[in-house]
C-alpha cells in the first residue's frame, strides 16, 4: 500500500503543526523554528483564518489554536492497521483541503485505478451527505473518508451495503468504548438519540456487470460551536461522549473493519449482517414515518429482511422499503396511522 500526503496548506502547514498542541507559542520562537521572520509568522496566521480555523492571540506571550488539533497521518494510519487491510488497500491518501472525498475516489475509478483507494480529508468545501445534503467538514473535526471497490456480477450484489458498513463502523467505535452507537435505516450511525455519522455510496461503470462503489464516510469528532448552526437535524460528535481518541486510531480502527467487509460482500451478501444490524437498530419496533418525494407512509419499524429492505408494519400488515431516495424519521407527537400523502 502507498501513502500520500497532499498539502494544499502549503506552507502553511509547518506553522499548524507548530499551534496544533494547543500551547501558547510566541512569534518569535516561532520564526526560529519555522526560519522566517516574525512578520511572515504574522502573515501566515492571518491566511489560515481561510480554513476556519481560529487563531487566538495572547496579549505579552503569542499564539495559539485554542484546543489543539488532531492531524491526520498516513503513517501513523499505516501504522495502526491490521496485516490484512494493509495487504487488500492500494493507497491511502491524506489531503488538507478538497471539495469531496467521494468525487476523488469517483474520478480515480473512471481511470480505472479506483479499487482499494482510501482518500481522507482534514476538510471539504463540497461534502456531500444523503439525497443531495451537503456534509458539514470543519477542517480536522471529524473523520472524511472514502474507500473505492470494484466488484463483479452486477449492482444487485451490494444490496444492503450501507447497512453492513454501518456495523463495521459501530465496530470500530466499539473499541474505543464510545456509548450508545446505534443504526438508523439505511445509513446513519447514532448515539444516544443524536447523528454521529452518514454513510454515502456512490456507484461508478456497469451495473449489471462489473462496477465500481465509493464508500463515503463522514464522522463528526469535534465540531466547532461556530460550524453547528448549519446543521439542520440533531447531532452529536464524539468529544461530547468519548473525549481524547485519536483520529488517526480510529481511521485505522474503521479501514479494519470495512476493508474485510467490502472484500467479502460479493459472496456473503447482507444476509450475515443482518443480525448485528437488528441488534442496533434505533427504531426497532418504533412508530416511524417513511418519506419518498411527496409520499409518506407511517407505522411500526420492524427491522430489516436479508437484502436490507425495511419492514414497516402497517395495519398489521407488512411493507418493504428500500433505500434509495427513501428515509426514515421518527414519528414526533403521537402517532400518524398509514397516512399517505
Amino acid at each position: 500500500m502507498s501513502l500520500q500526503q497532499h498539502a494544499t496548506l502549503g506552507a502553511l502547514r509547518p506553522l499548524l503543526e507548530q499551534l496544533a498542541d494547543g500551547e501558547v507559542h510566541s512569534g518569535e520562537t516561532l520564526g526560529e523554528v519555522l526560519g522566517v521572520s516574525r512578520a511572515a509568522v504574522w502573515k501566515q496566521l492571518q491566511k489560515l483564518e481561510a480554513f476556519g480555523l481560529q487563531i487566538e492571540s495572547v496579549k505579552g506571550r503569542g499564539y495559539r489554536l485554542p484546543g489543539g488539533l488532531d492531524l491526520l497521518d498516513p503513517e501513523q494510519i499505516r501504522a495502526a492497521l491490521a496485516p490484512v487491510a494493509v495487504e487488500q488497500l492500494a493507497q491511502l491518501s491524506v489531503c488538507d483541503q478538497l471539495d469531496s472525498t467521494n468525487a476523488q475516489v469517483l474520478a480515480a475509478l473512471d481511470s480505472g485505478q479506483g479499487h482499494g483507494l482510501v482518500v481522507l480529508a482534514e476538510q471539504q468545501t463540497a461534502g456531500r451527505g444523503r439525497r443531495g445534503r451537503q456534509w458539514l467538514s470543519p477542517f480536522a473535526a471529524g473523520v472524511s473518508l472514502s474507500i473505492g471497490w470494484q466488484f463483479s456480477g452486477g449492482v444487485q450484489r451490494l444490496e444492503g451495503l450501507s447497512l453492513a458498513v454501518g456495523v463495521a463502523l459501530a465496530r470500530a467505535l466499539a473499541r474505543f468504548d464510545v456509548p450508545d452507537v446505534r443504526l438508523k435505516w439505511p445509513n446513519d450511525v447514532w448515539c444516544r438519540g443524536r447523528k454521529l455519522a452518514g454513510v454515502l455510496l456512490e456507484l461508478n461503470g456497469d451495473l449489471t456487470d462489473r462496477c465500481g462503489v465509493v464508500v463515503g464516510v463522514g464522522l463528526n469528532m469535534r465540531l466547532p460551536e461556530s460550524a453547528t448552526e448549519a446543521i439542520g437535524q440533531p447531532w452529536i460528535d464524539l468529544d461530547r461522549v468519548r473525549p481524547g481518541i485519536s483520529r488517526n486510531l480510529l481511521v485505522a480502527a474503521m479501514l479494519d473493519e470495512l476493508v474485510p467487509m467490502l472484500a467479502a460482500y460479493p459472496e456473503t451478501g447482507f444476509a450475515p449482517w443482518r443480525s448485528p444490524w437488528m441488534a442496533l437498530d434505533q427504531f426497532a419496533d418504533a412508530e416511524v414515518c417513511v418519506h419518498a418525494a411527496q409520499q409518506r407512509w407511517c407505522g411500526v419499524a420492524r427491522g430489516v429482511d436479508n437484502s436490507g429492505a425495511l419492514l414497516l408494519e402497517i395495519d398489521g400488515q407488512p411493507r418493504v422499503f428500500h433505500g434509495g431516495e427513501v428515509s426514515l424519521r421518527p414519528v414526533s407527537g403521537g402517532a400518524c396511522g398509514g397516512e399517505k400523502l
